[in-house]
Parts: C-alpha cells; structure tokens; sequence
C-alpha cells in the first residue's frame, strides 16, 4: 500500500511539473489547494483536537514541498489572468522568493522537531504565521 502511494506521489508531482510548464496560474493555485486542504485538522489540533503526529508530517511535508516549487509557479507574466496573486509579487520577488525559502526552512525545522502535542504547539503556530504574512502582502483578499 505505501509503495502505491509513493508511485502515485511520484507520478503526480513529475505530471505537476509538467502541468506547472503548461499553466503556472492552475499549478500554483493547484499546490496553495494543496496547502490549504492540511489545515483544518492542522487547526483542530491546535484548538485542543486530539495530537495526530502522522497527519502534522503529512503536512508539514506538503509546506516543504510547496516552499520549493511556489517560487517558479509565479514567471514573469503570469500575472495575467484568474489568480489573486497581487502585482506586487512581481515587482517585490525577492522578498517573495524569500519567505517561501523561510516558509520551507520552517517547516523542516517543525518537521524534525515536533514529536509530541507540546512540541507541535510550540512550534506550528510559527510555521503557520509564514502563511498569513505572506497572503497579507501578495495575496488580493477574497470577495
């Protein structure tokens, strides 16, 4: 079974590439999906939810993984089309570029450390701050 899964990772982050290549808008906003479906549970266990250490590695490894593609899903141009991606990421990348690697450095710091429910409330509240900052400055607000 974890060999399926594994094949079926593999497959679906080269086909990402790919798609990326194709239409950065829908892979990028493909990946945030991605992001964005860890954390419900992420937040029911900080609220007092029962501790799942296999569900905070499940995603803490998907930050890691979209701190590293984001950067490229966002090439000059794609600015253009259905994407709340603010135009300030582009005239500000660096900084932009900056906090995925922060955000990615951050969640394989998590990663290694949390081992328990205090370490992991000690330490995902941090890696979740990374999320909302970035969304503040380069992220339109939803209407």
């Amino acid at each position: 079974m974890k060999r399926i899964l594994a094949f079926a990772l593999a497959f679906a982050a080269a086909g990402s590439t790919a798609f990326a290549d194709d239409d950065p808008i829908a892979a990028r906003q493909a990946l945030m999906k991605a992001n964005g479906a860890t954390i419900k549970p992420i937040v029911a266990m900080l609220k007092g939810g029962p501790f799942d250490l296999e569900t905070v590695q499940k995603a803490l490894n998907t930050y890691i993984d979209a701190a590293a593609k984001a950067p490229a899903l966002f090439p000059p141009g794609s600015d253009k089309g259905k994407t709340g991606a603010l135009p300030a990421i582009w005239t500000n990348k660096a900084d932009f570029d900056a906090r995925f690697e922060k955000f990615g450095a951050e969640s394989k710091a998590a990663l290694a450390s949390i081992k328990d429910a205090d370490s992991f409330k000690a330490a995902m509240p941090g890696v979740l701050k990374n999320c909302g900052s970035c969304h503040e400055t380069y992220r339109a607000k939803d209407n």
